[in-house]
């Protein structure tokens, strides 16, 4: 399976649609190289406001170019634009509903190397409890392309998380990416992984491994985490008797609250899988992070099979 860069590819787009719209501007807290709007500095810079090390000035500088009349996207790394800026996408975004849209890069163990500083697994759950917010949380590279379109044509708040690493490719370019609803990425009747960004990927990996026991895995795209229509999300389980959520994130308030939330009134029998009561660490790779807190395609096989 083909991998792209998903910062890269969401650089690109961003650019793309700075030179089709004078409104549309970029700001960043100084890490425009990892969250990739560098690509807006270098082609349009024009459209590009390097705000320094100041991520909370930043949010409310966003705030008064979009009472302006622009359409401002704000880049840092996750961990530090949702924590250190809170009060500012509260009170200066969310509650007068302004137009602006918030990009958390590095998400999740995506930044395997620099450690519990560095690694966002709070970050849905601090944007998910905000009013008027809508979270996207892309599956790959195609589909960051597709969320900052999305968000820059919607009015009101958006946080989309953007991970540092490639990605394989596993959603169609033409798929059109809708709000509140999961997108079905194989069928099946026996369980149901509702999966969100790379985790995506794996959940398809342990879907085969399932399909060799002879279990029928359906997999769920859920590209936005916030809104979540409830009767899609019950339509698109299907007749699955289980749910499985997968999330890069907490099991505290991310993926799996959302969908156990939209279910409420009808309940299911669902497990959650993610990231535990827990920080970060540094890492040599990736791949070896995730598979310390059981983010592998092996461990969610298993995970789909446990009682």
């Amino acid at each position: 399976m083909s991998k792209s860069s998903q910062r890269n590819a969401y650089g690109e787009e961003l650019l793309a649609i700075c030179r089709e719209n004078n409104d549309v501007v970029v700001l960043d807290a100084d890490l425009c190289g990892g969250t990739q709007a560098i690509q807006v500095e270098k082609g349009k810079p024009e459209s590009f406001y390097e705000m320094g090390i100041g991520e909370q000035n930043m949010i409310s500088v966003a705030a008064g170019l979009a009472l302006a009349g622009k359409i401002p996207v704000a880049n840092s790394f996750a961990v530090f634009v949702g924590g250190r800026s809170f009060e500012q996408i509260r009170q200066s975004v969310c509650l007068p509903e302004l137009n602006v849209k918030v990009v958390g890069a590095s998400c999740g163990l995506s930044d395997f190397a620099d450690g519990a500083t560095h690694q966002a697994f709070e970050d849905v759950a601090i944007m998910r409890v905000l009013p008027h917010m809508t979270i996207f949380s892309p599956a790959d590279a195609r589909e960051a392309r597709k969320a900052i379109r999305t968000a820059v044509g919607r009015r009101g708040p958006c946080y989309i998380r953007i991970n540092r690493n490639e990605l394989p490719d596993v959603t169609a370019p033409d798929t059109p990416l809708e709000i509140g609803k999961p997108s079905l990425m194989a069928d099946g009747g026996d369980v149901a992984i509702c999966a969100s960004g790379h985790m995506v990927a794996l959940s398809l990996a342990a879907r085969d491994i399932l399909a060799g026991q002879g279990v029928r895995a359906r997999v769920l795209n859920f590209a936005t985490i916030k809104p979540l229509d409830p009767a899609a999300v019950r339509a698109a389980l299907g007749p699955c008797p289980r749910i499985l959520t997968v999330e890069e994130h907490s099991v505290i308030g991310g993926l799996g609250a959302a969908v156990l939330e939209a279910l409420a009134d009808h309940p299911l029998p669902l497990r959650r899988h993610g990231i535990r009561d827990t920080y970060g660490e540094s890492a040599e790779k990736y791949e070896r992070i995730l598979a310390k807190h059981g983010l592998t395609a092996e461990r969610i096989a298993e995970e789909a099979l446990a009682k």
